[in-house]
């Protein structure tokens, strides 16, 4: 019996771990956001473009359809918005971080339980760039950015100065 407990005592606290991990996700699905379960050019700007790549093209179609931005890539583990679904043909209207228009996509391609991502870590709305970081009140300022950059010139001997 002891042996027994001594075994499954660590499991109890990764599982544990693991509720409160899956509890923090919860509030970012209620907000329509989801995770992506699969990679390929599964995206695209009107829903018959996304029955046309999903039904079995060639892979030079595929080509032809992302050259001519008809569709675009999902990454598996990265972080989308849902803006409205369309129940009756299993598709969402999603927002992706770095595409400036919404996009369909399958929900059978999405997942309200989050996934890991290339750099095994879990997106958030924050870390996707779905939420943009902040900036200072004026237009395209970045934070502790100086107004005019500091000139670094190359020399022969030292590599790179400082001109001040």
């Amino acid at each position: 019996m002891k042996l027994l407990t001594i075994l499954l005592a660590p499991i109890a606290p990764l599982e544990m771990a693991f509720t409160a991990l899956a509890g923090d996700y919860k509030d970012f699905a209620a907000e329509g956001y989801r995770w992506v379960k699969i990679d390929g050019p599964f995206m695209c700007p009107t829903k018959e473009d996304l029955r046309e790549i999903t039904g079995d093209p060639s892979g030079i179609d595929k080509l032809h359809m992302v050259e001519k931005l008809r569709a675009y890539y999902l990454i598996q583990g990265a972080l989308v918005k849902v803006i409205q679904e369309d129940e009756s043909t299993g598709m969402a209207q999603i927002s992706a971080a770095g595409i400036t228009i919404n996009l369909w996509t399958y929900n059978r391609f999405l997942s309200s339980r989050p996934i890991k991502d290339a750099y095994a870590q879990i997106e958030t709305p924050e870390t996707s760039g779905l939420i943009p970081a902040n900036t200072s009140a004026e237009m395209g300022a970045v934070p502790g950015a100086t107004e005019t950059p500091t000139p670094f010139l190359r020399t022969a001997a030292r590599g790179f100065r400082n001109p001040e």
